[in-house]
């Protein structure tokens, strides 16, 4: 497994556009992390580049040993995969199972790993009830989770989800996180770009944010969904329940409705006291 470091990196785009300014990054082997920030952030440049889509103009992007800069994106390719937030983008099959054997086949597996790999990715992602179907035939969301699984199938050590959330409903968040636990139970480094902040604080143990090019902070997710300043830098909003619990009074960090039903009920355990 394979830390992933970036070293005062900064790209910019033909034309002269900055894109991410000086910025350093460290994500140890088998961390979940998201990447969050608004548009413009710097967030897709930067993920781009740790899967070799794209090389620093300033700055190195360290894969373990590897330095992005010596090696094709093919080659980068085969340890981080990159799901695109639009599935259009990746698709170019006929059929589902086909979409998901590509990665595998070009890898040279022998057939018994390949078809493995291949089922494995189908059913962890619910796909294998689609598997003979044409994906454009399938909606946005299921499309999603094609090139998930697509990814999934090639068992790179890292694997990146660009806006997985977008147009997913509950159902589809849940399978997302679902997916996610799963991945990082099998020690894989899981990075995933969202503007989703309810997803982000239930799925995630670290957030890195981006504002202006830059990252302005790391932490966890009660770390920084109380940190009213970098919120507000990077035009972020607390999750819902992080929300009710600040109007109600109640502070401590809670990111999540367990936390927040324990704090309301130990309040009201104290107020049902002091009255008797």
């Amino acid at each position: 497994m394979k830390d992933l470091i970036l070293k005062d990196v900064s790209f910019s785009y033909p034309g002269g556009f900055l894109a991410v300014d000086n910025i350093n990054m460290e994500i140890k082997s088998g961390e979940n992390v998201a990447i969050v920030g608004q548009n413009g952030a710097g967030k897709t440049t930067t993920v781009k580049m740790m899967n070799g889509l794209l090389k620093p103009t300033k700055g190195d992007v360290l894969i373990g040993d590897m330095n992005t800069k010596n090696y094709t994106t093919a080659q980068i390719s085969r340890v981080v995969g990159y799901v695109f937030q639009n599935p259009d983008d990746q698709i170019f099959h006929s059929t589902v199972e086909s979409e998901v054997r590509f990665g595998p086949k070009m890898m040279k597996l022998d057939q018994a790993e390949e078809d493995k790999r291949v089922e494995e990715a189908l059913r962890v992602t619910g796909m294998d009830a689609y598997k003979d179907e044409n994906p454009f035939n399938l909606p946005l969301s299921i499309r999603k989770f094609v090139t998930i699984a697509a990814v999934i199938a090639m068992d790179t050590d890292i694997l990146i989800f660009d806006e997985p959330t977008a147009g997913q409903d509950m159902e589809g968040n849940k399978r997302l996180g679902n997916i996610l636990k799963l991945l990082h139970e099998h020690g894989k480094t899981v990075i995933t770009i969202s503007h989703d902040m309810e997803f982000v604080a239930d799925n995630f143990q670290k957030i890195i944010v981006m504002a202006k090019k830059k990252v302005v902070r790391e932490g966890t997710p009660s770390e920084i969904f109380w940190d009213f300043e970098t919120l507000e830098k990077a035009m972020l909003k607390q999750p819902y329940v992080s929300r009710v619990c600040r109007a109600l009074g109640i502070e401590g960090g809670i990111i999540s409705i367990d936390e927040a039903v324990e704090k309301i009920m130990g309040r009201e355990k104290v107020c049902r006291e002091k009255r008797n």
